[in-house]
């Protein structure tokens, strides 16, 4: 036992990744909440292939491949944002242009540079690679999404359940959305390392929705998302170190097991409880055993 779990940390790289996969679970957690919320899942997948074509350019110019990601991540919110403001476009529509465009071009970029297998990490993800040094730049940005997440919690929360409401209470809802499609940016950036664009999605997603399963509460659903995307990143690592695969892949595999694994559970609770419920309204419609002595009956006129 000690091999298959101490054994592996002993490594100082296994050690970083470690790291890197905890501050990716509590931004990504956090963030996944809101998202699966309002229901933009897909504006996710959007904003995280769009990161590709800034990583390409900053490779190309030989900047720093964080900035032109959560350069090329933030331009792209915005413009789903403005393109489907004021639903002269529907937003699904904007969300697959700017998707489709932008990750066409990150493609195109990355043929012209013949470098294409050096960037594959980009996609896929090579969380063995990340340095002790880019901890404190993954670390910073988790900090800056968690405190921006707890500042506006009130505004986040009020637009999300009841956006009427909160518009009539004053709250700038527009401007929240738009705000909160800004910080997937950075949310996604943090994992392009761990899990790649592709199963970045995978990671927002995923231990969100299966939070929803087990709570209603938004708070409790937070930190039960984020639990949720460390023991996917602990578990995902080992398997990965072990069977010699992606770690990437095997993380996303990983919360993609333990949804199923909620999603049953719950099934089976509402299965359960909905028979119980059942059982007992017709226990309380069933008649009187007929053993017992007869009630005397209410129709019945009173004697004179």
């Amino acid at each position: 036992m000690n091999e298959l779990l101490v054994e592996p940390f002993e490594l100082q790289f296994m050690r970083t990744a470690l790291a890197a996969t905890m501050l990716v679970a509590i931004a990504a957690g956090a963030v996944g909440v809101h998202v699966v919320l309002r229901r933009m899942a897909f504006v996710g997948h959007a904003v995280a292939h769009s990161i590709l074509p800034g990583v390409v350019v900053a490779v190309l110019w030989g900047g720093a491949l964080v900035f032109g990601a959560l350069v090329a991540g933030v331009l792209a919110a915005v413009v789903i944002g403005l393109v489907s403001l004021r639903h002269r476009v529907r937003e699904d529509t904007a969300i697959g242009v700017v998707l489709s465009g932008m990750f066409a071009l990150g493609v195109l970029l990355m043929s012209q540079t013949g470098e294409f297998r050096d960037l594959s990490h980009i996609l896929f993800g090579n969380i063995l690679s990340v340095a002790p040094s880019d901890l404190w730049v993954l670390a910073i940005m988790t900090a800056v999404i968690v405190g921006l997440l707890a500042l506006f919690h009130r505004e986040l929360t009020v637009s999300a359940v009841d956006p009427t409401h909160a518009a009539a209470s004053g709250v700038p809802v527009g401007l929240v959305r738009m705000g909160l499609l800004v910080l997937l940016a950075p949310t996604i950036v943090i994992g392009v390392d761990t899990v790649g664009v592709i199963l970045m999605t995978a990671m927002l997603v995923t231990p969100a929705a299966t939070a929803a399963l087990l709570t209603r509460r938004l708070v409790p659903m937070m930190v039960i998302s984020v639990g949720i995307g460390m023991v996917s990143g602990v578990t995902g690592l080992l398997v990965s170190y072990h069977v010699g695969g992606s770690s990437g892949a095997a993380i996303v595999l990983v919360a993609t097991g333990l949804f199923a694994v909620a999603w049953v559970g719950r099934t089976l609770a509402e299965a359960v409880g909905g028979r119980t419920l059942s059982s007992r309204a017709n226990e309380a419609d069933a008649p009187a055993d007929s053993g017992s002595p007869a009630s005397p009956s209410r129709d019945r006129a009173p004697a004179r």
